[in-house]
């Protein structure tokens, strides 16, 4: 635009200089000039802003180095907040015929100060009308005795902030009142600066020092770009309070306290603030957070499908069985075979498959052999992500989630959740946003029903950022809090609330405390690099704790305890100093779909009482164990992916009885499941394990509620014994499933395969261990060991395809009944010496080795099997000649006469039989989603990332 001649930056030049109302009027020419005027933001806008003695940087005391998006706008949006208080000013109506020929009376203003109208601001609110001005000039204002303010006035200091000082005590009775520009310190008679009880008042850009201000519903606040130093805000009752852009410095106690229940008589300012507040901008998100760390889990997409056998003679090898070659000319036969250990087991030689557990097709195999094939058909549970598996871990790989695990950013957790939305818009009690609390004792103390909202706040270096207390109500969007002395959020006695979005870290105690029946909604909040916990819930407390970031903390990201009951979803537990999530001393707990990696210790340690429902979680690439069920610990986990920790992926110890069904536990360091416990004496942890320390108590752990609430949760049922059930564990470092305890075991219906040692160790068990309708395959070793002193019941079980014996057992007492033990590289069952073993209705082969070795003087009852013959007349019994305790009754051998013969395992089929022993998971709590899992369990033989194609269990 061009206007006379002049180019548009000269324009913008001359404009420079105008004051307000002139630009004002220039803005009222034409469009080109309204648009001129609003370019000048950057500018002119800018100098009016700053230059403005009621108001402070727009993103002062928080951001003053960050300009706003429009300086205009955030002068318009003082400017009209400035005016707030005026809007009730009284038009006295005695009559319409005259209130057409009224004249407005102008305001008036009052100087005050030395030389000035008036020498003292008693004496000139003395003379004040109705909206009158009060202006004190540069001094020091002493007042000696209690002012009441009775009619509606502005008092302003002239200057610059801190040149006008006030020492008095005021008291408002009147309507509306506004305070700018001034230093408040407390007379010497009290500590209160300033009290109402039903008006309106509003302060701009003044000091507060050493005192007290208490505003009583139906009385409202407004507060702006104002300091308080070691200064108290006292709100009781009031319906609404806006404290914005303040700084709180050095209090000796709270700086805001928030008490009783928001007023239902409310003042004329009510609506008015109201509308300020839907006006301004909003903190609640609009895109999705960037997350401070990249948290992928690549996972495969094959199904969990059934695999079909058959046991057929054959005369060569079948284009769907696993691939053979022929020996080299003149190897010897047995020079490819396991080789014997010590004990008499037998340990494979041949390189890996793929999956971790060849089928046993030798290499050294004749093309003109016969082949058998079992027919088994068995189904098992999906894992967690999805139906998709999880292949081998590669070193230095990156962790890709899949989307399914991914966090919502907090507008699409609000978008789904209708109820949070609603909190999160609802405005009532006191409103502080963009404030900045520092350097003292507390922050917001909100008690006794009392409502607080708080947006883009900053709470640093005090002892405890916010309290909430006895049935009070927080709304806590987007705020710092860190380097608290104690912990940063404190909720007690049936507090309650939205905490959101907010970023907790640094903090010596606790990010969030939850206790006595507190229930908040903690929902999408960075919560990080705590010196303890990042959440607590204890003392009987609850809540919702969902879609949050807890990592770096130095003890357990989440820590329940006390009969403390949350739910806990959807969060990512990570890079802890310690567990992920701690249960301790009667703690409950749902703890559902989260992702839990990366963890010191556990990535979720259960003790002393600890009673959850752990379900659906993702917990992997822990340095220690996935899941660790301490002393008395109890609980339900059910339905959990516990991947790729360098420690073991269950971890059970002495006198605890938890209900481990469902998971799917692999690529784990050590054992799948270990159970060990040393109350007889046992002092050494399994091979390659460290015991794990207890977690710190709180030395006042006797506050505490005691009473334990009723337990009428059915997702709790009573367990009496430790049951693993139903689950999938393979390709773990060590064992499948290791047991050293003196407590009494169930393990049923679990598919335990390609493990890198054997499939079952049971090295101690006094009391009985029940090993029934599992599937153990292609494991490294044997499939089952028992040591000797064991009392061990193998029942219903397919032990199949194992590079070692199919089990091997020095047990006392050791039953063996009805099991398939088809397909080993070793012996099928091998008893060693002062064994005690009853070995009934059983049907047994070997790969190369005999159907049932006795070695030694070993006790045993060996009756009414079906031993199958093997690579040779001689591979179906073997048995010391003068070991007379060894009774052989009513067994059925089945040896070759013809290629045309046909075995089958049809009556009954293969084992397992898992019809009758189905269970369902259980139903989720509070309607939280819960991954569907498949109604049967697989018993496979082949590896677990083959194709769909069938793999076989071939017999040679």
């Amino acid at each position: 635009m061009e206007a006379g001649g002049l180019p548009l930056e000269l324009w913008r030049m001359i404009l420079a200089y105008l004051h307000l109302p002139d630009l004002g009027r220039c803005s009222l020419v034409c469009r080109a000039w309204y648009e001129l005027i609003l370019s000048l933001d950057s500018t002119r806008w800018r100098q009016l802003c700053l230059g403005c003695t009621e108001c402070r940087h727009p993103n002062w005391p928080n951001q003053p180095d960050v300009e706003p998006e429009s300086w205009r706008e955030a002068f318009k949006q003082h400017y009209l907040a400035s005016k707030t208080w005026t809007k009730n000013a009284l038009d006295l109506e005695s009559s319409i015929c005259f209130s057409l020929f009224r004249r407005r009376r102008e305001r008036r203003t009052l100087s005050v100060g030395p030389g000035r109208e008036f020498d003292s601001l008693g004496s000139a609110l003395a003379m004040a009308s109705l909206y009158d001005r009060i202006v004190l000039f540069p001094g020091v204002y002493e007042e000696q005795g209690e002012i009441i303010l009775k009619v509606p006035v502005e008092i302003v200091g002239q200057g610059k902030l801190g040149e006008v000082a006030l020492l008095a005590s005021i008291d408002q009775h009147c309507s509306t009142t506004r305070l700018c520009n001034l230093v408040f310190t407390p007379a010497w008679f009290s500590p209160i600066m300033y009290k109402t009880t039903s008006g309106h008042v509003q302060f701009d850009n003044c000091n507060f020092e050493n005192g007290h201000i208490q505003v009583h519903g139906p009385g409202t606040c407004q507060v702006k770009f104002c300091t308080f130093k070691n200064t108290h805000i006292f709100l009781h009752n009031v319906p609404l309070c806006v404290l914005e852009n303040c700084e709180f410095v050095g209090s000796e106690n709270n700086s805001v306290t928030v008490e009783g229940h928001p007023s239902a008589d409310k003042n004329w300012a009510y609506k008015y603030l109201l509308g300020l507040i839907k006006s301004s901008p909003t903190f609640l998100p609009t895109e999705d957070s960037d997350f401070l760390m990249s948290l992928d889990l690549e996972s495969r997409d094959q199904a969990w499908s059934p695999k079909t056998c058959d046991i057929v003679i054959e005369g060569s090898q079948s284009p769907t069985s696993p691939a053979s070659s022929s020996p080299k000319p003149g190897s010897k036969a047995g020079s490819q075979e396991a080789e014997v250990g010590s004990d008499g087991e037998r340990v494979a030689q041949t390189p890996d498959s793929s999956d971790g557990g060849l089928s046993p097709s030798g290499e050294d195999e004749d093309e003109d052999q016969l082949m058998y094939r079992l027919s088994y058909q068995v189904q098992g549970p999906r894992p967690v992500l999805g139906g998709s598996f999880l292949g081998p871990p590669l070193p230095g790989a990156s962790i890709q989630l899949p989307s399914c695990l991914v966090l919502n950013s907090l507008q699409q957790e609000l978008q789904k959740d209708k109820e949070a939305m609603a909190l999160a818009n609802s405005v009532q009690g006191c409103l502080i946003r963009k404030c900045l609390f520092r350097d003292g004792k507390g922050g917001v103390f909100v008690c006794s029903h009392g409502r607080a909202k708080m947006e883009g706040n900053i709470f640093r270096n005090l002892t405890y950022a916010v309290r909430c207390i006895h049935n009070s109500k927080i709304i806590m969007l987007r705020n710092d809090i860190y380097r608290c002395r104690a912990s940063g959020i404190f909720l007690r006695l049936e507090g309650g609330g939205l905490i959101a979005g907010n970023n907790i870290y640094h903090n010596a105690e606790a990010g969030v405390d939850i206790r006595k029946k507190s229930n908040p909604l903690i929902l999408c909040n960075q919560i990080h690099h705590g010196l303890r916990s990042g959440i607590v819930v204890l003392g009987n407390g609850k809540g919702i704790i969902r879609n949050n970031q807890i990592f770096s903390n130095k003890e357990a990201g989440i820590y329940i305890l006390y009969h403390g009951n949350p739910v806990v979803s959807g969060n990512h537990i990570f890079k802890g100093r310690a567990a992920g999530i701690a249960v301790n001393e009667n703690g409950k707990g749902l703890i559902t779909e989260n992702v839990i990696r990366e963890n010191q210790w556990g990535g979720v340690d259960i003790r002393r009482g600890g009673i959850p429902v752990l379900r659906s979680n993702l917990i992997c690439f822990g340095y220690s164990d996935g899941v660790v069920v301490g002393d008395e610990g109890k609980g339900l986990i059910e339905g959990n992916t516990i991947y790729a920790n360098k420690g073991c992926g269950v971890w059970m110890m002495s006198s605890s009885l938890p209900h481990v069904t469902s998971n799917h536990v692999s690529y784990n360091g050590l054992y799948g499941v270990a159970v060990f416990s040393q109350k007889d004496g046992s002092s050494e942890l399994p091979r390659g394990h460290r015991a794990q320390e207890n977690f710190s108590e709180d030395g006042d752990a006797i506050l505490w509620e005691t009473e334990l609430e009723k337990e009428d949760d059915p997702l709790r049922r009573p367990i009496t014994i430790a049951l693993v059930e139903s689950n999938s564990i393979n390709h773990n470092g060590a064992s499948g499933l290791y047991v050293q305890s003196s407590e009494a075991l169930h393990v049923i219906t679990n598919v335990i395969h390609a493990n890198g040692d054997r499939g079952i160790t049971v090295a101690q068990s006094s009391q009985p261990t029940r090993v029934a309708n599992n599937s153990i395959s292609c494991n490294r070793q044997s499939g089952v060991k028992v040591e000797a002193q064991c009392k061990v019941e193998l029942r219903g079980n397919g032990i199949y395809d194992n590079r070692g014996h199919g089990i091997i057992t020095k047990g006392d007492s050791t039953i063996v009944i009805e099991n398939d033990i088809i397909g080993n590289r070793g012996s099928g069952l091998q008893l060693l010496p002062r064994s005690d073993t009853k070995v009934i209705k059983n049907r047994i082969h070997s790969f190369r080795a005999y159907g049932i070795a006795v070695r030694g003087r070993a006790k045993a009852l060996v009756q009414e099997n079906i031993i199958f013959q093997g690579k040779t007349s001689k591979t179906i019994f073997q048995q010391i000649s003068n070991n007379r305790e060894c009774i052989m009754q009513n067994n059925k051998f089945l040896v070759f006469k013809k290629k045309s013969d046909t075995w089958r395992l049809v009556n009954p089929p293969a084992r397992p039989h898992l019809e009758n022993s189905l269970r369902r998971p259980s139903a989720a709590h509070n309607g939280q989603k819960v991954t569907a899992m498949a109604t049967r369990i697989t018993a496979r033989v082949e590896g677990g990332y083959h194709s769909n194609r069938s793999v076989f269990c071939t017999i040679l």
